[in-house]
C-alpha cells in the first residue's frame, strides 16, 4: 500500500508529529510517499519523494494530512478528483474535518490493515458562464460570491432550473456543502447540516433584509447566479481560489459528479462533536 503524507509544515508541530505518522506507516510495511519540496523538512530512507503533485495522488492508495482543517480541504480537492479516501492528523484549533488527533496517530494502523469504513460527502461544482473559456472549480467547503473592496452592497438573481426565485441585496452569497456548514457558513448564520445529507446550503451574507435566511436544496439542484451590478465582484473557492466575476457573466452551482471519500475510524456522534468543538466558542 502507499500512502500520500502532505503536511502544513507551518505548524511548530508539523515536524515531529510527521515523523511518528511516517514510523507507524512504516512498520506496518506500507510505503509513504511526499511531494520533492518538503524533503527539506523531513529527509527519511522510509519516505519516496515524488516531484509532482498530480503523480502523488495519482500514486497513492490513501492519503493522510497532518495539520489544521485548511491543509484537509485543500488536500481533498486533489483526493476528490483523483478518488482516494483521506484522513486527517488534526493540528489546527478545532478540527470539524480531521479524523485524529496527534495523541491517536497508532490508529493508522487500522486504515493500513483495511480496517475502517468511508463516509461519502457531497462536493459543489462550480463553473463560470460567460469568460472566455470555460471556467470552473470543485468546492469542498463552500463558494462564496461577494463584493470587492468598495463598501458596497451588490444585487444578486438566483435562479433555479432557469427560473429565477430570489433577488438579493447583500455584501455576498454563499453556497455551501454538509462539510462547510460548520465552516464560514456557521458564521453568516446558517444551519449546522449532518455531512452524510447531500444538500445545497445557500446563505445571504451580510443581506439588505429583514426576511432573507439560509435556504436548503436537494442535490439534484441547479442554481445559477448573475450579479446585477456594475462594480467587480469576486468568486472565492474554499477561501483557497479566487476569480473576478463581471456584469454578464454566470455562476452555475450543483452537485459534483465527484465525491470526497472520508475514513472513519472511529464511533462518533455528530451533533456532539460540534457541541463540544463549538461550546464557549473555542
Amino acid at each position: 500500500m502507499q500512502i500520500a503524507l502532505v503536511v502544513n509544515f507551518t505548524n511548530p508541530q508539523a515536524i515531529n508529529t510527521a515523523v511518528e505518522v511516517i514510523k507507524v506507516i512504516s512498520s506496518c510495511g506500507a510505503r509513504v510517499l511526499m511531494l520533492s519540496s518538503t524533503e527539506k523538512y523531513i529527509e527519511s530512507p522510509d519516505v519516496s519523494y515524488i516531484p509532482d503533485e498530480n503523480l502523488l495522488f495519482e500514486s497513492c492508495d490513501v492519503v493522510v494530512t497532518v495539520g489544521g482543517d485548511g491543509t484537509i480541504i485543500r488536500t481533498a480537492k486533489f483526493a476528490s478528483l483523483m478518488d482516494k479516501p483521506i484522513i486527517g492528523v488534526n493540528l489546527g484549533r478545532i478540527g470539524f474535518v480531521a479524523e485524529l488527533e496527534p495523541t491517536e496517530i497508532n490508529m493508522l494502523e487500522k486504515v493500513l490493515k483495511g480496517d475502517y469504513t468511508l463516509m461519502k460527502r457531497m462536493v459543489l461544482g462550480i463553473e463560470v458562464e460567460g469568460k472566455e473559456k470555460e471556467t470552473s472549480f470543485i468546492a469542498i467547503n463552500d463558494a462564496v460570491i461577494s463584493r470587492g473592496a468598495l463598501s458596497r452592497i451588490i444585487e444578486f438573481d438566483v435562479s433555479v432550473e432557469g427560473e429565477k426565485i430570489a433577488t438579493y441585496r447583500a455584501d455576498g452569497l454563499l453556497f455551501s456543502t454538509p462539510t462547510g456548514s460548520t465552516a464560514y457558513a456557521l458564521s453568516a448564520g446558517g444551519p449546522v447540516i449532518d455531512p452524510k445529507l447531500s444538500l445545497i446550503e445557500l446563505t445571504p451574507v451580510c443581506p439588505h433584509s429583514l426576511t432573507a435566511r439560509s435556504v436548503l436544496f436537494t442535490d439534484d439542484t441547479v442554481l445559477s447566479v448573475e450579479c446585477k451590478s456594475s462594480d467587480t465582484a469576486y468568486l472565492t473557492v474554499d477561501g483557497q481560489e479566487s476569480l473576478p466575476i463581471n456584469e454578464g457573466e454566470k455562476l452555475v452551482i450543483k452537485a459534483s459528479a465527484h465525491t470526497l471519500n472520508m475514513i472513519n475510524l472511529k464511533e462518533k456522534n455528530f451533533y456532539r462533536i460540534v457541541g463540544e468543538k463549538l461550546r464557549d466558542g473555542k
